[in-house]
């Protein structure tokens, strides 16, 4: 078992990982362990909170607040001493507010800009109606993730954007994920290590996730400490404000 998963009480039956698989089959196994497609489905909204960390050359700690509607639309927001920075995307075109920047106005993102919201916006993730979103996909063998054996699957979406997925052999949940896009004309990776798993409404969700550029220490850190699900929602939270006091 690999030493970032705590499943909460989870018991999957253990498949033979050596033995062979196919891309579709391993997200069918992916999904079933998450709790199955219909539990996934069946969530319209999500609302989490907890903390937003950065080390590096300082450390700081934000306090995190973020909604997701399965109608696309997703807002988050970083807190501290008195200010709060705020992401979002109301299905169609993503926007920010950035005080810890000196820029207090609302101001629209460029569709780049706007790539990791319109990801998080997916309620569901990629991996479910991949077909239907017009990805393709490839099991990849194995690949040792901090030693282990981890399954590796690769999506290429129809954006251009392609996203590598490393599952635990046991389990068959993601201890890490890879986001290859061009933004701006330069092209990216992230690197993603997920764990600390637990159910919501049926549903395994990450309350650990630690980022950073791929091949660079992680100095991103997003620990949750709740997490609901079918809260209401307010679509008026997901628009581009009117004006600034609109925002508050």
């Amino acid at each position: 078992m690999h030493p970032r998963i705590c499943l909460c009480g989870l018991l999957l039956a253990v498949s033979g990982a050596a033995s062979a698989i196919t891309a579709e089959e391993l997200i069918a196994k992916n999904l079933e362990a998450k709790g199955g497609r219909d539990a996934i489905k069946a969530i319209q909204s999500l609302h989490s909170t907890g903390k937003l960390s950065f080390t590096g050359d300082f450390s700081v700690d934000l306090a995190l607040d973020t909604i997701v509607s399965r109608a696309g639309k997703v807002r988050q927001e970083a807190s501290l001493q008195g200010m709060t920075s705020v992401q979002a995307y109301d299905g169609t075109e993503g926007w920010q507010i950035q005080p810890f920047g000196g820029r207090k106005d609302p101001e629209k993102l460029s569709a780049d800009d706007s790539k990791s919201l319109v990801d998080d916006a997916d309620i569901d993730g990629p991996l479910v109606d991949w077909q239907a979103k017009g990805s393709t996909i490839e099991y990849l063998g194995t690949e040792d993730v901090d030693g282990t054996a981890a399954h590796k699957l690769k999506v290429s979406e129809k954006d251009g954007d392609v996203k590598y997925f490393y599952f635990d052999p046991d389990y068959f949940l993601e201890i890490r994920t890879v986001t290859q896009r061009k933004v701006r004309g330069s092209e990216q990776a992230l690197e993603s290590d997920l764990g600390n798993y637990e159910k919501v409404a049926g549903v395994y969700i990450p309350f650990s996730i630690e980022s950073g550029p791929k091949g660079a220490p992680k100095q991103q850190k997003i620990t949750l400490d709740k997490v609901e699900a079918n809260v209401p929602v307010d679509n008026a939270k997901f628009a581009f404000p009117a004006s600034p006091a609109a925002s508050k």
